[in-house]
């Protein structure tokens, strides 16, 4: 199986629409006769339900897959604290390893491509004591599309996201521009520096206010990166 039918989704920082670009990118792949899953191999913030805890954005992506993929198949590791993944798994009792996830991971990847593995927070944040989130991407090569939250102070975030990513060993695919500020002061300009300056392309910019299936027309080159 390529490498192109597995991808991680990194961010800036946590708010800036991890889960909303990749929801769309579901879409557009789906759209596209990709028999595309998400993955939120671990989650903070999670809710008690009558079927368990259940988190949010995990949610978003088991709804913008398939219909058959257990919840438990998308989100292995659920917490409850809205807190770092370390934070959340000590107050619950709990230590994130890696081998679970990779076997989580794994299942999904024997039946659909890609898979689309959304990460937490931005590109290091601790799961566990020696594991950050971004160990996901090495150890499962995953190339990564970096989520850039257009607001102020997105051009440091972005090229040093880049430069880390880069620091790993893991390779760039492309970023995405996600408009999080409706209101942020020359968009077009900042577009502009960033296509200038990261070490990778532009593979689509998001609008603000809507929805994952309506922004999935703008991820086109997303779309033909992962063919």
């Amino acid at each position: 199986m390529s490498t192109h039918d597995r991808l991680f989704i990194a961010g800036t920082d946590t708010g800036i629409g991890k889960t909303h670009v990749s929801c769309a990118l579901l879409h557009a792949l789906r759209a596209a006769g990709r028999d595309a899953v998400g993955m939120k191999p671990v989650a903070s913030g999670c809710e008690e339900t009558p079927g368990g805890l259940r988190n949010e954005d995990a949610l978003a992506l088991q709804a913008a897959g398939p219909a058959d993929v257990p919840y438990a198949a998308i989100n292995p590791v659920s917490l409850r604290a809205s807190l770092s993944p370390h934070l959340a798994a000590a107050r619950d009792g709990v230590t994130v390893t890696l081998p679970p996830l990779t076997a989580a991971f794994e299942q999904l990847r024997a039946r659909h491509a890609p898979v689309v593995v959304e990460g937490v927070g931005g590109w290091l944040v601790p799961l566990a004591p020696g594991l950050m989130a971004s160990a996901l991407a090495r150890a499962w090569q995953l190339p990564v599309i970096l989520v850039v939250g257009l607001r102020l102070g997105c051009l440091n975030h972005a090229l040093l996201s880049a430069r880390a990513i880069a620091a790993d060993g893991c390779r760039l695919l492309g970023w995405v521009g996600n408009r999080i500020d409706p209101a942020m002061e020359a968009v077009e300009d900042n577009l502009a520096t960033l296509r200038d300056l990261m070490p990778a392309p532009c593979l689509g910019v998001l609008p603000h206010g809507e929805s994952a299936a309506s922004a999935a027309r703008h991820l086109a080159a997303a779309v033909a990166a992962l063919e």
